[in-house]
């Protein structure tokens, strides 16, 4: 077997990468976890650019940490999961500003141009697919069924909006980090919209309304190299994060034609590995959500007993990639 390694980015809290992680060591494999917090306290960096014979650059060197040495050359495959982000606490705000861009460009910049290597995913191709209107616009164009949306800031549109499309949805293009006043974790889920509640505020940011769909149940498909997992997820919830403990799971197939669709996204945005949301309708119609490229599924796999944990580890090897 190959020595090369796969490089594991994430948090020490990762869980879903610790079984990943187990069962790349079962198999033998080497393995190497970085967390982007590591640096530069406990992680020092030498790489170095060369032009190799056919006059592509690549980075040779090492990551070396307290019980690991790296070797930037012998890296076979990346994944990138949910690293902390850099931070220098001890210095003051100004020069930690710029130590975190130099990092940023410099240590994490080297982590996403390795050579010969699959990322799974790569961290700008994560970035890309995480932009909400790219993920809509794409979803359309592959032939998904995309539920009417409005992005905006002027209020009168979204009441337009809703008076022709009827009940309609509020979405967050992303939820940044928020803790209350007690400095309790928050976070923001789907929400049914009112308009008779719309007011100037809408005017101050970017806002997503979106028609609401008549569902009777969720879908997560996780696609994992060549490997699709569908689950239904039955809860009466209109944003089914919100209460996991009153899912129930069932194990389905994902017609052809949207094993096709999943497949043209993924491709566009460069990707191997997404978990996609869709609505399922009482007529049986799948209406696409979102596509979250480092979607977390290692719940479904401990609820379902579905093989996701090998078919990730199989893609790290290369194997059976579609």
């Amino acid at each position: 077997m190959s020595d090369r390694q796969v490089l594991v980015i994430t948090s020490l809290q990762d869980t879903t990468a610790d079984d990943v992680i187990t069962e790349l060591g079962r198999r033998g494999v080497p393995v190497a976890r970085v967390d982007l917090a590591d640096f530069p306290c406990n992680v020092t960096l030498a790489a170095r650019t060369r032009s190799a014979p056919d006059t592509q650059s690549v980075h040779v060197g090492t990551l070396r940490s307290a019980s690991r040495s790296i070797d930037l050359g012998n890296v076979r495959a990346v994944y990138y999961r949910r690293p902390e982000p850099f931070h220098f606490p001890l210095m003051e705000p100004e020069d930690r500003r710029f130590a975190v861009m130099q990092a940023n460009y410099g240590f994490g910049g080297v982590l996403a141009a390795l050579s010969g290597c699959l990322y799974v995913n790569h961290p700008q191709r994560i970035a890309d697919a995480d932009v909400k209107p790219a993920q809509l616009a794409v979803a359309a164009d592959v032939g998904f069924n995309v539920p009417e949306t409005l992005i905006t800031n002027d209020p009168d549109e979204a009441r337009r909006f809703a008076a022709e499309v009827g009940a309609i949805v509020y979405k967050p293009f992303r939820v940044p980090l928020l803790h209350s006043r007690d400095n309790e974790p928050l976070t923001m889920y789907v929400r049914e919209a009112n308009p008779t509640d719309f007011d100037e505020s809408i005017g101050l940011t970017a806002h997503m309304f979106q028609a609401l769909v008549d569902k009777v149940a969720d879908i997560r498909v996780t696609v994992i190299g060549s490997h699709i997992f569908a689950v239904r997820i039955d809860s009466d919830l209109l944003d089914w994060r919100a209460d996991f403990s009153v899912h129930r799971y069932t194990v389905i197939d994902t017609p052809p034609l949207l094993v096709r669709a999943m497949r043209e996204y993924l491709r566009r945005f460069g990707l191997v590995f997404g978990a996609f949301d869709f609505a399922l309708s009482e007529d049986g119609a799948w209406s696409f959500l979102e596509c979250n490229a480092n979607g977390q599924w290692a719940w479904l796999e401990e609820s379902t007993g579905l093989p996701m944990t090998a078919a990730l580890v199989d893609l790290l090897q290369r194997k059976h990639v579609s």
